[in-house]
């Protein structure tokens, strides 16, 4: 059995969760870290010595790191995982650069944005940076604009595959009510696409609930 050890509030969390239900894989999952705890135990840094959440277990397999777990998944279903990752190396390397950029540029960009909006009391927001984090957040997010703007329904074409579904628990954030604030610029061709793929059973569970 597949384990993932995540709370279920956790953007990096969704990301598997959601791979899962797309691929119909079975698996159980334990609510660790925040307030949860567990994270400080020796027993999960052993497995995970970030202290972080997403951990996977399955058989003799331990695996940290969100997007890492995420194409373990897919692998572990075969083929090209219903078409979330991509067997021919241009497509499958197309896949990963979204995955890649997801970490090493969106994120950074929209963190301050997230944890002052949904984990930080009012009062103690800060507010310079929100507006930094939305600026920043928005270069990010025209660039897919611009990548859907030929018509394409998905990031890669015409199939859901792992970009879509990373950068649409981040692209939940951006659009969520609870991050709406001032000077946050619309992306119609955005707006469409997150409409599409937000209609996924496994989007429906884990991603569209409340931000908290």
């Amino acid at each position: 059995m597949i384990h993932l050890l995540g709370r279920a509030n956790s953007t990096n969390v969704w990301k598997p969760l959601w791979v899962l239900e797309e691929l119909g894989l079975p698996y159980e999952r334990t609510d660790v870290g925040m307030e949860h705890g567990v994270v400080d135990t020796p027993e999960y840094r052993a497995l995970n010595p970030n202290g972080r959440v997403p951990s996977l277990r399955h058989g003799d397999v331990e695996l940290w790191e969100s997007n890492s777990v995420c194409r373990y998944l897919c692998l572990l279903a075969g083929g090209d995982a219903k078409g979330l990752y991509p067997t021919a190396p241009g497509a499958r390397a197309s896949v990963d650069r979204w995955l890649d950029w997801q970490l090493s540029t969106l994120s950074p960009a929209e963190r301050d944005l997230f944890w002052n909006m949904v984990r930080t009391p009012e009062e103690k927001r800060d507010m310079k940076a929100v507006a930094a984090a939305v600026t920043n957040s928005a270069k990010c997010w025209a660039i897919i604009e611009d990548r859907l703007g030929d018509g394409r329904p998905y990031i890669e074409g015409d199939t859901l595959t792992l970009a879509d579904i990373v950068l649409g628990c981040f692209a939940r954030r951006w659009l969520g009510e609870e991050v709406r604030v001032a000077g946050m610029p619309e992306f119609p061709k955005l707006n469409a696409w997150f409409a599409r793929i937000s209609e996924r059973p496994g989007f429906q569970r884990w991603v569209a609930p409340k931000l908290f």
